[in-house]
This record gives structure tokens, sequence and C-alpha cells, in this order.
């Protein structure tokens, strides 16, 4: 089964080390506190609208900063850990 990553991994093993700064210089930049983009970068919190936005913004478009990308890699990480936890009990509906 496709186990896809965190998005924040994505930022964490990649971006920042391909721009040469730190968590610190990176929320400097988006805007944000150090503690929530270190939450984020760590797989301690998702990806929000307001946050993918910002990324948007910061990387460029061309850059591989699409706010639809980043929240479609949230939603599909999300989607996986659900699946993993099991089915909840649901009934079928009578439609």
């Amino acid at each position: 089964m496709h186990n896809p990553p965190h998005p924040g991994l994505i930022i964490k093993e990649d971006i920042l080390p391909a721009l040469g700064i730190s968590v610190t210089e990176a929320a400097d930049q988006l805007g944000v506190t150090r503690v929530a983009l270190s939450r984020v970068v760590n797989g301690k919190a998702a990806i929000s609208p307001d946050m993918a936005l910002r990324i948007e913004k910061w990387l460029d478009v061309k850059n591989g900063g699409s706010a639809d990308i980043w929240l479609a890699q949230q939603a599909a990480y999300d989607l996986s850990r659900a699946r993993k936890l099991g089915m909840p009990k649901v009934k079928s509906s009578a439609y």
C-alpha cells in the first residue's frame, strides 16, 4: 500500500537544504513562528490552507509551490493514516 510522507518532511529534507536556510529563517520568510513551522516539518501539524498559500507565495508555483499540490499531499498523507487505523463501523445506507 502507498505510504505518502508527511508533506512537512519534504520541506525539511528537500527544500530547506536546497535553499540553505534553517527552520527559523524559513519561518521568518513565511511570516509564521518558528514553532509553527517546526511542528509542520516534524510531522506534528498538518499543512493548513493558510500555510499552503504561504508556501505557494514563498516558493512560487513554478518551483513546486502550488497550494493545491501541498494540500493534496496533506490529504493523501491523512487518508493513508486513516486507512491504517482501519475502517470505522458504518451502516450501509438504503440509498
